[in-house]
C-alpha cells in the first residue's frame, strides 16, 4: 500500500509497533510514520484489497494453536473472537489457517459501533455466544484486551508475545502466558478460583 502511494516501506518492527487497534488505525499510523495522512479512507481500502487477497502470506500460526483450539473444544469450551480487525479480514485469516471451524462467534471491529477497549465489544461477543462474563475468560495480547475484559467483568489471560504497547507491570491479568499450549491449564487454574 505504501509503495503504491510513493511512500517508504516500513520495517517489520515498525509495523509491529502499530498493530492493535484494527487495520484502519494501522493504516493511519503507517501514513503518519511516512509523511502526512492524506486520503486515509482510500489508503485503508487499498490496504484491505492487498490484505484480503492473501491474508496469511506474511503470517503464521503460533505453535500449538490448532491443537490447543481442538483440545479446548474437546473439553467443552465454547470459543468466540472479539477483534478490532475488520470482520471480512478476520474470516479470511481464520479460513486461510483452517481454524474458523473452532469459533462459534466472530465479532470484528466493523461489526459493532464500538471497539475494544470498550467492553461492549466483548459483551456483544459473549451475548451472541450466550455466555456470561463471570464465566468467561478473554485471551488476548494487548492492553485493549485487558481493559475490555476487566470492564466487562471477565477474567483475562495475556500472551507475552503479543502487541503490548504499555509496560507489562501496568496490567494485572489473571495469567501471563508464553505459549498457546499453556492456555488449558491456565483456564483450569482460573476456573478453580471461581
Amino acid at each position: 500500500m505504501l509503495r503504491g502511494l510513493a511512500r517508504r516501506e516500513l520495517s517489520a518492527d515498525e509495523v509491529r509497533s502499530m498493530i492493535g487497534d484494527g487495520t484502519h488505525a494501522l493504516v493511519g499510523r503507517a501514513l503518519r510514520a511516512t509523511g502526512e495522512v492524506v486520503d486515509l479512507e482510500n489508503a485503508h481500502q487499498r490496504f484491505l484489497d492487498f490484505y484480503e487477497a492473501a491474508p496469511t502470506r506474511l503470517s503464521r500460526l503460533y505453535p500449538a494453536v490448532a491443537t490447543t483450539l481442538c483440545s479446548l473444544i474437546g473439553s467443552g469450551a465454547r470459543l468466540a473472537i472479539c477483534t478490532n480487525k475488520q470482520q471480512a479480514a478476520t474470516l479470511a485469516v481464520l479460513d486461510g489457517f483452517n481454524i474458523a471451524k473452532y469459533f462459534e462467534v466472530i465479532v470484528g471491529g466493523d461489526a459493532v459501533p464500538f471497539r475494544k477497549p470498550d467492553p461492549r465489544h466483548l459483551l456483544t461477543a459473549l451475548e451472541q455466544l450466550r455466555a456470561s462474563p463471570d464465566e468467561s475468560v478473554m485471551i488476548g495480547d494487548n492492553e485493549n484486551d485487558h481493559a475490555a475484559a476487566r470492564a466487562a467483568g471477565a477474567a483475562v489471560i495475556l500472551m507475552r508475545y503479543g502487541y503490548l504497547r504499555v509496560p507489562p507491570e501496568t496490567l494485572a491479568p489473571d495469567a501471563w502466558l508464553d505459549h498457546f499450549a499453556d492456555i488449558p491449564p491456565a483456564l483450569d487454574r482460573i476456573n478453580r478460583k471461581r
